[in-house]
Parts: structure tokens; C-alpha cells; sequence
């Protein structure tokens, strides 16, 4: 059993005021700007391959490796989660929460910036590896960054829906992203986009990462933290080595429950655009569009599946949510392929489905002790997506050699594992009900 953790104690119950809404606004507006920058490379994928990798190599072999590199972001985001988690935990939450923004920001406008292969040969396609492991070791301390410092700030009754407010923050600047590839598709010829225009989206990025970095002056630090630091209540030794000792089950629940996460996002979101341009010859403008509003769809997915854990309890809304999950991609990967024509319904129905990873936070932040909760979310989350998160495009990319709906099989797979996770967080929170009630009397 995974024990909660929470700061229920700390004030008594009481709903969310204006200074929690104007937080939650914040923090998920900063974290759409940085997540666009982070994303906004996998929407133009074909392009960059062509261009930064020798146009001789065959065509599965260059989106490999265009995958590969985006995966390095993933691969990176441990060391900078670590890092960042570690100082969140003994410094505050907030600075990390700013200084995350900075080293988004830069990489991102310097993409832009890049020459390509045909410029200055091998060296453009190792200087773009390199922007994106800075990009990951960035977004490994925004993301359990945001979320622990927005379920630290509003009542513990309300931290699923502040953590789903947060991810659907972060889906938004998925959104962000592929309504400005969509505009760019539909706005100029491919040779344009060859010749120059793939660079827009990079230098509005880190403009994007400035306006993200000004907004952040204006959060104050967690009440949380705040009252640790005036108990002198912090982690005494090095916090990830009493998360590793003390509390190993929370971080294996929490690694599954971020492949989960993983496999919707990766897969469903960011993966399928390309997905149907290569394997149904569908147009890039058709499958934005698409994405765009499955990405939609996703952002209300999210602060539903939050507000519903708020009331059902993690292990209900897992079993439900991932049910909902496998059954809805199923269809929507095995309709597209014979008929198109209800692309964007389908794909829009499977997009709010995915919105299951909007309850994933609310189990891994009450799943360690505030002295701890930052290293404890970031080392689960990070290490977890780097292996999962960062191989599953190259993963499913060969996988489609021999399976046209591998998508489809991989998430559903997972899915599984998700009604399992379900009933074991159901049967965890069954005693904790019993020892409430028993309290109660």
C-alpha cells in the first residue's frame, strides 16, 4: 500500500480562493510556453531528417534517427530532474520552477538558428543532439515541478483538480504546437518550409520562454515548503537517497503510472500526425488539424480525470480511465486505417480518453512526504520517461515495419497495465477508508 501524503493538516479545509486560481492560471500558462518548446521538434520531424541527415540515407534509417534525437531529450531529462529536484527540495520550489524556463528557452532559439546538414555536414545533426539534451535536462525539472508546486499550493481536497489544471496546461502547449505547424503547413509550399520557414516555430519558442519566465516573478513560494522551512522540518541528508531507502514502492507505482503516461502522450499525440502522413499518405495540414483538436480534447481530459480522482479515488477513475483509453485508440488506429472519413471525430474522442494522464500526478504527489516529494516525483517521473517515453518512438517506428497498427497494440498494452495499477491502488485505498471511518466514529 502506497500511504498519502498530504498537507491537510497543516489548515483546516477551506475551497479554493482567487490567490489558487490565479496560481493555477500561472503555473499552466508557463507550462504550456515550456512544453511547446520542448514538443514543437516532433511536429516537424520529416523536415528537420531531410535536412540534417545525408539525403542518400534510406528513409526508414533517417526517421530513426530523427527519432533517436528526440529521444536524447527524454534520455536527458534524469540528470536535470535530479539535479533540479534535489535543490527544490532543500532551496524552494519556486526557483527551480524559474530556472527550468531559462534553460528551455535558450536551446530552443538557438534551433532556430541552426545551419543545416548541407551547410556544415555531420556537425548539424550533433549540434542539434546537443540543443535537446539541454531541452530535456530543462523540462525533467518543470514537469513534477509544476505539479508539486501547484498541489502544494491549493486545499489537499482539490489537488487532483490542480494537477490535472497543470497537465492540461502542459497538453495546451502540445496544442500550441500543432496549431502553429498547422498554420505553417497550410500557410506556405513545402519547399518553403525546407528553405526556411521550419525555423519559425523554434525562434517564436524562445520568445515564448522569455514571456514564460516574466510570468513567473509573480508566484510565491509554497505554503508547503514554507512551513518546513520555518519548522526546519527539511530533508536532513541527501533527499533522493532516503526516497530510494524508504520508499521504493511509491517509486515503482509511480514509473508505471508514468509509462502509462508515456505511451498516451508519445504514441496518441505526439507520434500519430507522422503516423498517418507515412503509413496512409494522409496531407500534414489534415493531420494537424486533426491533432489540434484531439489535443483540445486532451486539455478537458485532463481537468476532468482530476476532478473525478478528487471524488472516486485513484484506483475507480484508473480502472475506468484506462478502459476508456485502450478501447477508444483501439478503434480509432484500426477505423483510420480502412476509412479516413471519421478522422477527426475518432481521433477527438481518443484525444479526451488520453486525458487519464491528468489523475497520474495526483498518485505520485501523494505518494511521498513533502521533505521529499520533489526528488521522490522527479526521480520516479524522469527515469521512467527517459527509458519509456524516450525509446517508444523508435520502439513503435520498428515495430511498424512488420504491424500497420502497432500504435493501437502498444497502447492498448499498456492500458492493461493501467486496469492493473487500478485495482491495486483500489485495494490500497480500501484500508485507509476503513481506518477514516473508524476515526470518524
Amino acid at each position: 500500500m502506497i500511504p498519502p501524503h498530504n498537507e491537510a493538516k497543516l489548515s483546516p479545509p477551506r475551497p479554493l480562493n482567487r490567490q489558487d486560481y490565479r496560481t493555477l492560471a500561472l503555473a499552466a500558462l508557463g507550462g504550456a510556453l515550456e512544453f511547446y518548446d520542448f514538443i514543437i521538434f516532433v511536429f516537424f520531424a520529416l523536415v528537420i531528417g531531410k535536412l540534417f541527415f545525408p539525403p542518400n540515407m534510406p528513409d526508414w534509417l533517417r526517421q530513426f534517427q530523427t527519432f533517436g534525437i528526440f529521444a536524447a531529450g527524454y534520455l536527458a531529462r534524469p540528470l536535470g530532474g535530479i539535479v533540479m529536484a534535489h535543490f527544490g527540495d532543500k532551496l524552494g520550489r519556486k526557483r527551480m520552477f524559474t530556472l527550468s524556463i531559462v534553460l528551455m528557452a535558450v536551446p530552443t532559439l538557438l534551433m532556430g538558428m541552426l545551419p543545416t546538414y548541407a551547410s556544415i555536414g555531420i556537425a548539424a545533426p550533433l549540434a542539434l543532439l546537443a540543443l535537446r539534451i539541454l531541452q530535456g535536462a530543462a523540462i525533467g525539472g518543470e514537469v513534477p515541478g509544476a505539479w508539486v508546486f501547484v498541489a502544494e499550493h491549493v486545499p489537499a481536497r482539490h489537488t487532483g483538480y490542480a494537477c490535472g489544471t497543470l497537465t492540461a496546461g502542459l497538453t495546451a502547449g502540445i496544442l500550441l504546437g500543432s496549431l502553429l505547424a498547422t498554420l505553417i503547413n497550410s500557410s506556405f509550399s513545402p519547399a518553403q518550409i525546407s528553405n526556411w520557414a521550419w525555423r519559425l516555430p523554434f525562434l517564436v519558442g524562445g520568445i515564448f520562454g522569455l514571456l514564460a519566465m516574466y510570468l513567473r516573478q509573480w508566484l510565491q513560494e509554497t505554503p508547503v515548503f514554507a512551513e518546513m522551512q520555518a519548522r526546519k522540518a527539511l530533508a536532513d541528508e541527501l533527499p533522493l537517497k532516503t526516497v530510494l531507502r524508504e520508499h521504493k514502492r511509491a517509486v515503482i507505482i509511480s514509473m508505471l503510472l508514468t509509462w502509462l503516461l508515456s505511451a498516451a502522450i508519445v504514441v496518441v499525440i505526439l507520434m500519430t500526425p507522422t503516423y498517418l502522413q507515412k503509413q496512409f499518405g494522409m496531407d500534414a495540414a489534415t493531420t494537424l488539424k486533426a491533432n489540434s483538436l484531439a489535443t483540445i480534447a486532451l486539455t478537458a481530459g485532463c481537468i476532468t480525470a482530476g476532478r473525478i480522482i478528487d471524488r472516486l479515488g485513484s484506483g475507480l477513475t484508473f480502472i475506468v480511465g484506462s478502459l476508456l483509453l485502450g478501447a477508444c485508440s483501439y478503434h480509432f488506429y484500426s477505423s483510420v486505417a480502412s476509412d479516413g472519413s471519421q478522422l477527426y471525430a475518432l481521433y477527438s474522442l481518443t484525444g479526451f480518453s488520453v486525458g487519464i494522464v491528468g489523475a497520474v500526478p495526483f498518485v505520485m504527489v501523494r505518494a511521498f512526504p513533502p521533505a521529499v516529494r520533489f526528488s521522490g516525483l522527479s526521480f520516479s517521473y524522469n527515469v521512467a520517461y527517459a527509458i519509456f517515453g524516450g525509446l517508444t518512438p523508435m520502439a513503435v517506428s520498428l515495430w511498424l515495419k512488420a504491424d500497420p497498427l502497432a500504435p493501437a497494440h502498444y497502447v492498448v498494452s499498456l492500458c492493461g497495465m493501467g486496469v492493473l495499477l487500478g485495482i491495486y491502488l483500489l485495494l490500497s485505498e480500501s484500508p485507509q477508508r476503513a481506518d477514516s471511518a473508524s476515526a470518524n466514529c
